[in-house]
């Protein structure tokens, strides 16, 4: 199933060598495997992030471990210093194996 995440910037303009805001949102269901189906009344089946990784250009500038029982559509905020043009990408793994990623440009004005 295709994920996605939106991911803003803050602030919106900013120069080389500023501190950069960065929020995101994984949208992504993070069952824990423990609840029941309201309907049927059967168990969800575990699906749930369990690493983010980030890249800044190519260097890996953080990465996160994640389980079960972070929420549905975790939220994650960090800071970053734009000190060069180059793609942010954020890339998430979860436990069925699927890999997504999403992208945005640092680009100091």
């Amino acid at each position: 199933m295709a994920r996605t995440a939106l991911i803003k910037l803050r602030p919106r303009r900013y120069k080389k060598g500023d501190l950069v805001r960065v929020d995101s949102v994984i949208m992504h269901p993070m069952h824990t495997g423990l609840v029941k189906d309201k309907k049927t009344g059967k168990i969800i089946p575990p699906h749930y992030i369990t690493k983010v990784e980030v890249y800044y250009g190519d260097e890996l500038v953080t990465s996160i471990d994640v389980n079960a029982s972070v929420s549905a559509n975790p939220y994650f905020s960090f800071y970053i210093k734009a000190d060069k043009t180059a793609p942010l990408k954020m890339v998430w793994k979860d436990n069925k194996g699927e890999v997504t990623e999403k992208t945005v440009k640092i680009k100091p004005h």
